[in-house]
């Protein structure tokens, strides 16, 4: 099923790079800030007995980048919902 109109289809797109731009800036804030930048004071706090910024290095980053792509997928489908361009 298509788009109704190319408004929709420009509406869809600005809101897909919405969501898109909004994550990746998650995932650099957490990979980027919370594992090199930040990792000083973030390794001040410890977790399960390790330092708080060499877990985010090392395996943090990951799991949000995990968690990002199930964000995405919950959110796509919602916006082809909104749009009418689900799958049925």
């Amino acid at each position: 099923m298509g788009f109704k109109n190319e408004g929709d289809q420009k509406a869809y797109w600005k809101e897909n790079l919405n969501i898109l731009f909004t994550l990746l800036a998650i995932w650099f804030i957490v990979s980027f800030g919370a594992g090199i930048l930040f990792v000083d004071v973030l390794n001040q706090i410890h977790v399960f007995g390790f330092k708080l910024g060499f877990w985010f290095a090392q395996q943090g980053a990951i799991y949000v980048f995990v968690a990002l792509i199930f964000v995405y997928m919950a959110k796509m489908n919602a916006l082809d919902k909104k749009y009418g361009v689900d799958e049925e």
